[in-house]
């Protein structure tokens, strides 16, 4: 069986208070099960719950937390539960983090460890009781053994960023997080003095290659959990920030098969009251239950 869990689905800032229980405050964290396999998506402070519920559940039902763990990207939101993920600390556990190769001097590994340095943490990443495991890739597939594979594809985001598609015995999750639909960067009016022709139907077919990548990536999955930070009108204001609209998320979803779309990576200006209106009015009124608002505490089945 293959199922997702929600720990975390803000996107930018954690935002606790009472305007944000029913969907919740956290930040970025998924965890996947294939079946008994660990998978988590991000580190965000979602990861925080869930590394206690790890504590408690598979530590005590398996003698040890093993893990792999999918970093979409190095954006702080997806990264700063990392310090406060309770398995760290814990004898015995094995983790894997795999993220997307960086053209930065950094590695993934200093990025991420970074925030254990006094300045930041009292205690620093070379004290941690766990055994962790560094990985950096690039565009590919890879698999894990048992009938899971994942494959990983860059996605549209102001730094480099990568979606994942897990598939696990003909079902499959794929999460397109921090992602808005590629556009073309050279598209002037005939009167600017920058207006070339030529790069204008570059820029447009370029554009159009890159998104029919991002469809191929996505077609036929049983669970779409899709970036949704904003409203239409919202993202006319936010293009080239790296997320997408409620609606280009259902227009990809059904240009792809998806069989359910889960809109992920809240804003965090937005309150319950406005994401349950928001859920009805994209769920006409709830009549279609595979479209959805992620989360926290969220299960669902592929």
């Amino acid at each position: 069986m293959l199922s997702v869990r929600f720990w975390g689905v803000r996107g930018s800032i954690p935002c606790p208070g009472k305007d944000t229980v029913i969907y919740g405050g956290n930040t970025a964290c998924l965890e996947i099960r294939a079946d008994e396999r660990l998978l988590i998506i991000d580190l965000g402070t979602g990861i925080r719950p869930l590394g206690d519920w790890l504590k408690d559940n598979d530590l005590k039902k398996y003698g040890k937390i093993k893990a792999d763990i999918f970093v979409t990207h190095t954006h702080w939101d997806h990264i700063l539960g990392f310090p406060m993920f309770t398995p760290v600390y814990i004898p015995g556990t094995e983790l894997r983090i795999t993220g997307p190769v960086s053209f930065e001097n950094e590695s993934l590994e200093s990025i991420i460890e970074a925030q254990l340095s006094y300045r930041y943490w009292p205690v620093r990443a070379d004290e941690l009781a766990s055994c962790i495991e560094y990985r950096q890739i690039k565009e590919t597939t890879v698999d894990l053994g048992g009938g899971l594979a994942v494959t990983g594809k860059y996605v549209n985001h102001p730094v480099l960023c990568m979606g994942y598609r897990f598939d696990y015995q003909g079902k499959s999750i794929t999460a397109v997080i921090d992602h808005e639909p590629f556009y073309n960067l050279f598209n002037l009016k005939p009167d600017d003095p920058g207006y070339d022709k030529n790069a204008v139907r570059e820029g447009e077919i370029a554009a159009a290659e890159e998104n029919e990548k991002i469809d191929n990536f996505i077609k036929g999955t049983d669970i779409l959990i899709h970036d949704a930070q904003y409203t239409e009108e919202e993202y006319t204001r936010h293009i080239g920030w790296g997320h997408a609209s409620f609606d280009h998320a259902i227009e990809t979803k059904n240009r792809c098969s998806a069989k359910k779309l889960v809109f992920f990576h809240h804003d965090p200006i937005h309150t319950d009251s406005q994401l349950e209106q928001l859920e009805n009015i994209y769920s006409q009124s709830g009549k279609l239950t595979d479209i959805i608002m992620a989360k926290e505490g969220l299960i669902l089945k592929a």
